[in-house]
């Protein structure tokens, strides 16, 4: 089963600074029928505009994934950790039983993120925060984990939670199968481009929620970045 969620149907709100669009239920968008994909709690589309960003703000128990599609997005939290992750690359926050962060573009153009949000296996833990470039040439026609909560994925970002988050990008033409736990629930969305995916077009933006398939075929109908998550 797949489920397309085209991009001009998502919630959204727009804060001036922020123009953020919502695959689930988030702050004042609210339905349903979209609260979670199995673990997957949040998966939020959001353009920052330059020199603006996220002040100090909580989070616990939540592993929060940022994956930078444009631009860059520099991090500071009450852990001490800082840091800036660049498009492409992907920045991981545990927050275990309790953290405080701020997301800022500090860039002079526009940075566009998803950030996507699931729930821990377990509460609790130390927070922590890491950020590892992931370079679009290593994914040229593959996927690569980009963050895992299982133990043999040892080049990805560790997060503490039974799904990972994968990348990769296809060309025009280009065929890529994955093969998935048909017990696992997978979201996917392209950055950027054009795909078939077991032959249901996702277009740049949209999201594809997918549900007892046991793999999955994508075509590139135009260059493409693709983003997917499994999870239980």
């Amino acid at each position: 089963m797949i489920e397309l969620r085209p991009f001009a149907k998502l919630g959204g709100a727009d804060h001036g600074w922020l123009k953020a669009k919502h695959h689930f239920s988030f702050a004042e968008y609210y339905d349903p029928q979209r609260m979670n994909w199995g673990n997957l709690r949040v998966w939020n589309d959001d353009e920052i505009a330059p020199q603006s960003g996220f002040p100090p703000h909580p989070h616990a128990n939540m592993e929060i994934v940022t994956y930078v599609r444009d631009g860059a997005i520099s991090h500071q939290d009450s852990m001490g950790n800082t840091g800036r992750t660049v498009a492409g690359d992907v920045q991981v926050m545990s927050a275990g039983t309790g953290i405080r962060h701020s997301e800022y573009n500090l860039e002079n153009e526009l940075t566009r993120i998803f950030q996507i949000w699931i729930v821990p296996t377990l509460p609790g833990g130390k927070p922590s925060w890491g950020t590892k470039p992931f370079p679009k040439s290593d994914r040229s026609g593959r996927f690569v984990t980009l963050a895992s909560g299982f133990a043999n994925d040892d080049d990805a970002l560790p997060i503490r939670t039974e799904a990972r988050v994968l990348g990769a990008t296809v060309k025009a033409g280009e065929r890529l199968t994955l093969e998935l736990d048909a017990k696992h629930y997978a979201y996917l969305v392209p950055a950027k481009g054009k795909i078939t995916v077991n032959g249901t077009q996702v277009t740049a933006r949209d999201g594809a929620a997918i549900r007892d398939e046991k793999a999955i075929e994508i075509v590139g109908l135009e260059e493409a970045e693709i983003v997917l998550v499994e999870a239980a």
